[in-house]
């Protein structure tokens, strides 16, 4: 369990090595607002509360209907697609993997796997023999493009369609670098949907910890949008923001949320994480603290939903919620963005909506797996969509 929870974090970990460097200070002490005591007030935040229960109610729906794309072009004949894969230990990239596979069959496709291995020389060798394979479309598996400039520029020479999931910060089409379509929900939507969560199972009243990393501009601009979103509520505060490095999870989160029990103790009640594994390695801490894995603080995932964080959820283990990743219908609209694309179509525009999973809805599975997406497609490549 140890060693898949932590390759799941290797994509991250390429993102943040082709980032700019910052301050090594920076990633050395805690950032956010200084300690404070909770005040709560008695007005609370009727308004945001509202709507936060509102939006929340909607996320967590399970039977929510298709609101993917229903026409599009016949499947193409024949086609052989490559997926280059960050690390097939990483859930993520497997999980979409699986989904893309899936999808092909169901198109009458081919698919080969290339693993990266999880580092940059692999994932580099990986892309090059792709290439050289001269497939029709190149699969861009969890990892930054720009670490494989050179064989993204050969893949373009020869005309290969590129299709990212989670290549480049936004969905949709990019033009540097050039993907045909990105596939990834917004982190607008992650970011603000965990924020709502908390404002929501706090009742508007609560104080909480923003667990991130702010050597990664991605984490940090959606760690920024989480704090704007909880400050639409005044009466759930913002305790602490742990600045607390990916790589350095397991050694630091431990001693740090020691220190956050020690100087919060009740007043700290909700959580929320840029990657789930924070809570994973809280639970040591947690655990000595005498705090029930069910009872506060209420700990909530923005994003990914790797199978470790559902588990956790299902076994009330110190993780309350988690707003995960559809991984096998993003395999399917990568399917479906390569069709697009052969057929001299425009991307489908389609970016999945953020969902909560919870106990109360995940049936015990370790996935999110939304209903609609396979029947639609299958209409879809079959000639039988609308037009």
């Amino acid at each position: 369990m140890l060693r898949r929870r932590r390759t799941a974090l290797g994509a991250t970990l390429l993102l943040a090595m082709t980032a700019a460097p910052l301050t090594g200070c920076e990633r050395d002490v805690s950032t956010g607002p200084a300690p404070s005591p909770v005040r709560p007030t008695a007005a609370g935040c009727p308004t945001a509360l509202a709507r936060a229960t509102e939006a929340v109610r909607r996320a967590e729906r399970t039977d929510a209907r298709w609101t993917g794309p229903v026409a599009g072009p016949r499947a193409a004949r024949g086609k052989e697609v490559v997926y280059v894969a960050q690390s097939m230990t990483n859930p993520g990239v497997a999980g979409t993997a699986r989904g893309v596979r899936d999808a092909a069959r169901a198109a009458g496709w081919s698919v080969r796997v290339l693993d990266g291995q999880g580092t940059p020389a692999g994932i580099q060798a990986a892309f090059g023999e792709a290439v050289t394979l001269r497939p029709a479309g190149i699969v861009v598996g969890g990892f930054d493009p720009r670490l494989t400039s050179r064989q993204v520029a050969a893949a373009t020479a020869r005309h290969i369609v590129l299709v990212g999931w989670h290549a480049v910060d936004a969905p949709g089409p990019s033009a540097d670098p050039p993907l045909f379509s990105n596939v990834t929900t917004r982190v607008e939507d992650v970011a603000r949907t965990s924020a709502d969560w908390v404002i929501t199972h706090s009742r508007g009243r609560g104080g909480a910890v923003l667990f991130t990393d702010a050597s990664i501009p991605f984490a940090r601009h959606k760690s920024q949008l989480i704090r704007a979103e909880l400050a639409t509520c005044p009466g759930v505060r913002l305790l602490a923001e742990e600045n607390i490095p990916l790589p350095d999870t397991g050694s630091r989160t431990p001693q740090a949320v020691s220190s956050l029990l020690s100087r919060y103790g009740a007043r700290w009640t909700h959580s929320v994480a840029i990657n789930d594994v924070y809570f994973a390695d809280a639970a040591p801490a947690l655990r000595a603290a005498r705090r029930k894995g069910t009872g506060a603080p209420f700990n909530i995932g923005a994003g990914d939903g790797d199978p470790s964080a559902f588990e956790r959820i299902n076994e009330g283990a110190f993780q309350t919620a988690t707003v995960p990743e559809p991984l096998a219908a993003q395999g399917w609209q990568i399917v479906d963005e390569f069709n697009r694309a052969f057929a001299g179509a425009p991307a489908s525009g389609y970016v999945t909506p953020a969902h909560v999973a919870t106990a109360a809805n995940t049936g015990g599975a370790t996935t999110w797996d939304p209903p609609g997406y396979r029947t639609a497609y299958r209409r879809i490549w079959t000639g039988g969509g609308a037009r």
